[in-house]
């Protein structure tokens, strides 16, 4: 497959993309594969609210919550009968960006969005566009923890397809990163011309805050119940708490292909009455309000949108030290960056908070004023800033912008 894409881009590398242009402001055509409508809405609003965006056009299989500016396309049906769900909707993507010829093309993770969004780019004199959402891990040692369903199934690190997926990212106009550990790392390895941190947008009027008298738990978990969630370490996390706190309470807010195993889990570890599991849920903002303490254990994470809705609902975070987190949570300020994955230090973390209110609410305090760095208003003019700066540099560049 790489061999493929890398024939496809030296053939497209000599074309150069058309000057853009501004006036009413520029197009996007952008695909991914999105896991929940919280996600879509925090990277793609903040974009089509920007004054240098005149629309946005995505194409996805799953329907998106309607967004001001933005028009979804989904693969045909027949097509996805056809063919299957990913093949059709890369056919779909790969039509409109020869039909419409819009100014930016570009795919949310390196594998395979945006591979196939980097070579239509060059082929029809687009500029292209990589948002790196799942951070290095998309790329080292081949994408072995990026959770594509085929780079995962390497067993061992594979540095020649780490680099020659690092190649294909010095390829791209724009690499968009949700941190700075990310961009820090691409502009180490790379030679990509613009590289900008853009977070996401969190609606403050949906993700706020409620008193501690309403908290009936004291930890909850939002997110995919997959491998890479470390989902077993949180609720062994629990354990440890309720060994030394018996009333402890803990919420597990999302669904997936662990959910059978996981509940089985939660019965070995004897904690079954001490852990709910709620399954997916629409009204994750209320969920969060009934909760003391945002808890992430994920073996690998970027810049985490359920950990910024949790901040935003005045809850500190205690996370493990991966990935983007860090531009996040300022340990021992509004929360707890754990190194290594024992329960027994993410459960002693858990406790330090639950059983001091005081502390409890300095954490809560800071988290929110963290959290306010990322409000819908803020993404937006960091899109305004990063687009402005890209097109005054003539599309490119060495120097670099933070969004």
């Amino acid at each position: 497959m790489l061999l493929a894409f890398a024939g496809l881009r030296k053939l497209a590398r000599g074309r150069r993309a058309r000057p853009l242009l501004g006036g009413d402001g520029q197009d996007f055509l952008l695909t991914g594969t999105f896991y929940s409508d919280n996600w879509v809405a925090s990277h793609i609003r903040p974009l089509a609210a920007s004054t240098r965006c005149r629309r946005v056009r995505v194409v996805a299989i799953h329907p998106i919550p309607p967004i001001d500016r933005v028009e979804v396309i989904p693969p045909p049906v027949w097509l996805r009968r056809a063919v299957g769900g990913v093949p059709a909707r890369l056919l779909t993507f790969a039509r409109e960006a020869f039909r419409e010829r819009p100014d930016w093309i570009g795919g949310f993770h390196l594998l395979v969005n945006g591979l196939v969004a980097g070579v239509l780019a060059r082929l029809v004199g687009s500029r292209s566009l990589y948002f790196c959402v799942g951070g290095p891990a998309e790329v080292i040692d081949g994408g072995l923890l990026g959770e594509n369903r085929i780079f995962s199934r390497l067993q061992v690190p594979d540095r020649v397809v780490e680099r020659r997926l690092l190649e294909a990212v010095t390829d791209f106009d724009l690499v968009v990163t949700m941190g700075r550990g990310a961009k820090a790392f691409f502009e180490e390895h790379t030679t990509a011309p613009a590289i900008q941190v853009h977070g996401g947008g969190i609606d403050g009027g949906r993700f706020h805050p409620a008193g501690l008298e309403e908290r009936a738990f004291d930890a909850i978990f939002v997110g995919r119940l997959a491998p890479i969630k470390r989902v077993d370490l949180f609720l062994e996390t629990v354990q440890r708490a309720v060994a030394l706190r018996p009333g402890t309470r803990a919420l597990v807010v999302g669904d997936g292909s662990l959910r059978p195993s996981l509940g089985e889990l939660a019965r070995r570890l004897g904690i079954e009455g001490n852990v709910v599991f709620l399954g997916h849920r629409g009204d994750v903002e209320q969920q969060l309000r009934r909760a003391k303490v945002f808890m992430l254990t994920s073996l690998s994470e970027g810049l985490s949108l359920s950990v910024i809705e949790a901040m935003m609902s005045g809850l500190p975070a205690i996370v493990p030290a991966v990935g983007d987190l860090a531009d996040l949570v300022q340990h021992g300020v509004n929360g707890f960056l754990v190194e290594g994955s024992r329960p027994e230090d993410f459960a002693a973390r858990l406790l330090d908070l639950i059983v001091d209110p005081v502390r409890l609410e300095s954490f809560r305090q800071a988290a929110l004023t963290a959290a306010r760095n990322y409000s819908l208003s803020a993404a937006m003019k960091a899109w305004d800033e990063g687009l402005r700066v890209f097109c005054e540099r003539g599309g490119a560049g060495p120097g670099r912008v933070d969004g």
